[in-house]
């Protein structure tokens, strides 16, 4: 895994799809006459677990880096992240044809809370994240992937003159000028196919983008089955992922950011699509809240939470627990319709 030349790593779709896997096999049969690709196969990146061959091998992977998956780019990049497979995120310009229509509402602005952002140290490289959707013709993918490629040699070769510009050059008999890339611990010097492709269990857990979350805690205040848990500095985490109950979403329609994704969930919003602000920072329609309808999404999350409870023997809380009050920070001024209607829950014990 030369860290000149550019990894790319297909995850396969769960299950077998007939289509889905003609797609994949196009693809990677186009990607192997490449010369400057390395080119891996992974089962689903959502059921990786931490010891399976295909995640050790993303793991070791150093330099730039291309996903294909069947998920949403946004999700794959965090899903990536949350493994400790960090990068910059990769701008691509292949987009679903359905796109097209909505590319000016899309360049809008959306006006966020400033984030936390991703931890530690960010890696000099980037990741770039393909969906799988996004065509059903192999070629769009083999293009852009070509283009970035093109794109990541051309960045490396800016650095290295940039390098060697404000480097004095320094002459050593008998010694090398190139320092040698450190050798990789034997668990990822080599993948069997059979290891690689090993049949990953079905997954599901949260995934926090960190480029939206600002570390409210307004997840951990309403999920009550132990998912999320702060580290030694504070941070919002996901710490207890099997603990999450299959299926369920409601932690993710409470995030006033929709900075909590669940990759494979029916939702576009929820799986990771790029959504637009809403209105005054509000998920939830306020208006709707008393109804419990499904449509309002606080409403939905507190049946989807309850339900869960009861499944597990517990009783229902409803709106009494982990319920969120979005108006703490506002700014003193005359109340309006929402601040009154907050008042109103407060009043009641909510």
């Amino acid at each position: 895994m030369s860290r000149s030349r550019v990894t790319v790593v297909l995850s396969q779709a769960p299950g077998k799809h007939p289509a889905k896997r003609a797609l994949e096999e196009s693809v990677v049969a186009a990607l192997l006459l490449e010369p400057d690709l390395e080119v891996s196969v992974v089962p689903n990146l959502y059921d990786l677990g931490p010891d399976h061959s295909g995640r050790l091998f993303l793991g070791g992977v150093k330099g730039d880096m291309v996903v294909l998956s069947w998920l949403y780019p946004r999700a794959a990049f965090w899903l990536l992240d949350r493994d400790g497979i960090k990068g910059h995120f990769g701008e691509t310009q292949l987009k679903a044809a359905s796109d097209d229509d909505d590319e000016a509402e899309a360049d809008t602005p959306v006006d966020r809370p400033e984030a936390i952002g991703p931890s530690g140290e960010i890696p000099d490289r980037h990741i770039y994240t393909l969906d799988l959707r996004d065509s059903n013709k192999h070629e769009a993918f083999v293009a852009e992937i070509k283009r970035i490629t093109a794109e990541c040699r051309d960045r490396r070769d800016t650095k290295a003159r940039e390098r060697a510009a404000n480097k004095a050059p320094v002459l050593q008999l008998g010694l090398s000028l190139s320092k040698p890339e450190p050798e990789l611990p034997p668990e990822q010097r080599a993948f069997t196919p059979e290891a690689m492709l090993a049949p990953a269990g079905r997954r599901w857990y949260p995934v926090i983008d960190y480029s939206r979350c600002t570390n409210c805690l307004e997840c951990l205040d309403f999920c009550l089955f132990g998912v999320y848990g702060v580290d030694s500095i504070e941070r919002i985490l996901v710490e207890n992922q099997d603990q999450c109950k299959k299926g369920c979403p409601a932690c993710s329609r409470v995030c006033p950011q929709q900075a909590i994704i669940f990759p494979e969930y029916k939702s576009p919003a929820i799986a990771g699509a790029e959504t637009g602000a809403a209105v005054g920072g509000l998920k939830i329609d306020l208006s709707r809240l008393f109804g419990g309808d499904m449509g309002d999404a606080l409403g939905a999350a507190v049946q989807e939470r309850d339900r869960e409870l009861q499944n597990d023997g517990r009783a229902a809380v409803g709106m009494s627990v982990g319920i969120p009050k979005r108006q703490a920070d506002k700014s003193a001024g005359p109340k309006d319709d929402l601040d009154r209607l907050v008042d109103d829950l407060d009043n009641l014990g909510l």
